[in-house]
């Protein structure tokens, strides 16, 4: 019998209009932004239908935001899928909506923690301090080498494993430039610096560890009703106990995303939905696993698709 997981996006897939068809086409997707917006005191569903673009990519923006838009897409998708997932996962705060929708963690406990984890790692690291740069084309043993060499008594690590063939590196700013001469020198095809606004998933976010750990504290997690492929171990956890400590495990370290989609595969999955804005992940788990077919769920034509 084939097996599904139902997968959540993590930051970067933002749009301004993001979830506006599927509020204004479904009442349960409508439900879900307005339980966020009385969550967090504030018109989060505006930011998202309408912008502006720069306040929806401030950090402490788009992690609710994107939460909330997924957690839509998977209200509207789980109530006309001929499917159940065996398994949920989500790239960086993309674990949160995916405990959310194995009924791990509350919407409004969700929605208020990332937004507190958004603005922890935005006042994390002064602004230009740090940085992040995408490789292309480099094993990424070789990558982890290379960064070693680059520190030079600063930080420079890889922070996420997207696919196969792109790592993500990130550090002191000096030090993930240094990186990339090198690693364009070991002949990585491109090495792109990223316009973020700080170095996720790297040791410079330590400071966010105890900040989050107070607000996670105050949350009560329930058993997820499938197991979810975490961050930090790229393996399936249903320990209600674990997930806390593997949420505060995961700001500092890498993002293992080929690792989990190749748990998946190994645990049987042949179709990976997407629910959320964009098609990042999909792209990124063809490139990872070729036998599990991706689908996104996003608005409603991509909906209709991914029932049919």
């Amino acid at each position: 019998m084939s097996k599904t997981a139902w997968v959540f996006p993590g930051q970067g897939s933002q749009e301004v209009g993001m979830g506006k068809a599927l509020y204004d086409g479904f009442p349960e997707a409508k439900a879900v932004f307005d339980a966020a917006d009385d969550a967090l005191g504030e018109k989060l569903s505006k930011l998202c239908f309408e912008g502006p673009e720069d306040a929806l990519k401030l950090t402490a923006n788009t992690q609710p935001a994107i939460l909330v838009t997924s957690i839509a897409a998977h209200a509207v998708f789980s109530k006309r899928a001929n499917v159940q997932p065996s398994f949920v996962a989500g790239h960086s705060l993309g674990e949160y909506s995916a405990l959310v929708a194995a009924g791990a963690m509350g919407l409004a406990d969700a929605v208020r923690s990332v937004r507190a984890r958004g603005t922890f790692m935005q006042e994390a690291v002064p602004a230009g301090k740090g940085a992040m740069a995408a490789v292309l084309g480099l094993d990424p043993a070789k990558i982890r080498e290379i960064c070693e060499q680059a520190k030079e008594g600063e930080w420079v690590a890889p922070a996420n494993y997207n696919e196969p063939n792109q790592t993500v590196i990130a550090g002191h700013a000096a030090a993930v430039e240094r990186a990339s001469e090198l690693l364009k020198a070991a002949g990585a095809k491109r090495v792109v610096p990223l316009p973020v606004s700080a170095p996720f998933h790297c040791s410079l976010m330590e400071p966010v560890v105890p900040r989050l750990h107070e607000v996670l504290a105050k949350v009560h997690f329930n058993a997820p009703s499938v197991p979810v492929v975490t961050n930090v171990e790229a393996a399936p956890n249903s320990d209600p106990s674990k997930i806390a400590p593997l949420l505060l495990k995961q700001v500092t370290a890498p993002v293992r995303w080929v690792e989990i989609v190749q748990t998946l595969e190994r645990e049987g999955v042949t179709q990976l939905y997407e629910l959320g804005p964009g098609k990042v992940l999909s792209g990124l788990n063809r490139r990872i696993a070729k036998t599990i077919e991706c689908f996104n769920v996003e608005n409603p034509a991509s909906l209709e698709k991914a029932c049919s």
